[in-house]
């Protein structure tokens, strides 16, 4: 069992503790609830701009070199990631350089200048990488997919934001926001690794306790389904290609609802794995898609699981039609034992192996913070899994996929979208 230990600092942050002495290496992770959904339509995008900007210089580390060079020269691993509903930065680096990384955390967040010198070309930067996802159909269609089945709410628009609101977001917006969010009750911080535990509670205590306290920001509107609206509802985008991408999903459980590990276990089942009922009948029986796959995603207030494929031009219809059969397959009949059994000891080799890396360990643990406000060890949600029975499968199977609730996004060379809701009727 990985023993772990919660406390809070002076100033309002959390601390998540995980000591694990089997490994040379530490790493530190600061994660902070705030990500696309906390934005206004106007301001979309803002959160993924100031994680772009912290690397870009504070007055002790005057530009990104200084930065990247100060962690290079000791062989660190060191990245940050915007999501729906929380942005994280973390470093992993030698257990005896855990001062590098205390420092350097507190000095990016805290202290990054936002230079308009810097803000100008980095908007730029963003502007590419909004571009790059527009040129891949097979994120895109994902975008596209969320953006129906969340519709008038904040989950339905992408991470980055668009080259419009990106336009319009000024160094003014970024420091407000990030004023608004960046703060202690926002804040957890997770060390995972090997560390003295008395010498790293200080250093974070004189670093990240030291952060003034603020007001918490209004939260976040929760997802209605009123206001999304009934379904099915199917958004289909031209493009000329030999491949069509398509992503199915439905509103399902948040991460506080005890429903959700049968969830889990059903998409590993479906499409979880190479050796999953969608692989095998879409892929390797009948050689329709190269790719396909089902899998879970929960929020505070709601989830969704999500299908995906990319599928053969000429054979969509065919594709589309098993891939439906197998849906109503799951909701109409228990799977096996064996089926059970396999997925089960899928999540659990999974969850030990990813678990080996400090990183890993880290994130399991910070997320559980933020987001759910305790903390579930992994042994925890290994037993959850491992009591998930086929009852409780086939219910989660007919809570979620309803025909009503569906929302489908296609990029291909097919322009009408009543084909594909057609399918649906056998749901």
């Amino acid at each position: 069992m990985i023993l772990h230990q919660q406390l809070t600092l002076s100033n309002g942050t959390r601390v998540v503790l995980v000591p694990h002495h089997e490994t040379e290496a530490v790493t530190l992770m600061a994660l902070y609830q705030v990500g696309s959904r906390h934005e206004s339509a106007a301001l979309s995008g803002a959160a993924h701009f100031i994680e772009h900007m912290m690397f870009k210089g504070t007055q002790k580390r005057p530009n990104t070199m200084a930065i990247s060079r100060d962690l290079d020269a000791v062989g660190a691993d060191y990245n940050a990631f915007t999501y729906k509903d929380f942005t994280g930065y973390f470093i992993r680096l030698q257990s005896d350089k855990l001062g590098l990384a205390v420092d350097m955390l507190n000095d990016m967040l805290y202290h990054s200048r936002f230079r308009e010198s810097d803000v100008e070309p980095e908007r730029k930067v963003i502007f590419e990488e909004l571009r790059m996802y527009d040129d891949n159909p097979m994120m895109v269609v994902e975008e596209r997919m969320e953006e129906e089945l969340y519709r008038g709410s904040s989950l339905g628009r992408r991470t980055g934001g668009t080259v419009e609101t990106m336009t319009g977001i000024s160094r003014d917006d970024l420091l407000a926001f990030r004023d608004k969010h960046y703060i202690p009750g926002k804040t957890v911080l997770s060390l995972a690794g090997r560390f003295n535990h008395d010498e790293a509670v200080a250093m974070l205590e004189n670093t990240f306790g030291k952060v003034a306290k603020a007001k918490m920001p209004t939260p976040f509107a929760p997802f209605s389904a009123a206001k999304a609206g009934k379904g099915p509802r199917v958004r289909v985008e031209f493009k000329e290609s030999e491949q069509v991408q398509l992503a199915m999903g439905w509103p399902a459980y948040s991460y506080a609802d005890p429903r959700l590990s049968a969830l889990k276990v059903m998409c590993i089942i479906l499409g979880g794995t190479m050796s999953s009922r969608l692989f095998m009948q879409v892929r390797e029986k009948r050689g329709l898609a190269y790719s396909v796959s089902a899998s879970s995603n929960p929020y505070q207030d709601v989830g969704n699981v999500t299908v995906h494929a990319g599928l053969a031009k000429g054979r969509f219809d065919a594709a589309l039609k098993v891939i439906i059969a197998e849906l109503a397959r799951m909701k109409d009949k228990d799977v096996t034992g064996e089926e059970l059994k396999r997925a089960k000891e899928y999540f659990k080799g999974k969850m030990v192996l990813g678990l080996e890396d400090s990183s890993r360990l880290a994130d399991w643990y910070a997320r559980q913070e933020l987001l759910q406000g305790r903390v579930e060890t992994p042994d925890e949600r290994i037993a959850k899994m491992f009591a998930v029975t086929k009852a409780d499968v086939r219910k989660a199977a007919n809570d979620v996929f309803r025909r009503s609730m569906a929302a489908i996004a296609v990029i291909g060379p097919f322009k009408d979208p009543a084909p594909v809701a057609k399918h649906l009727e056998k749901l």
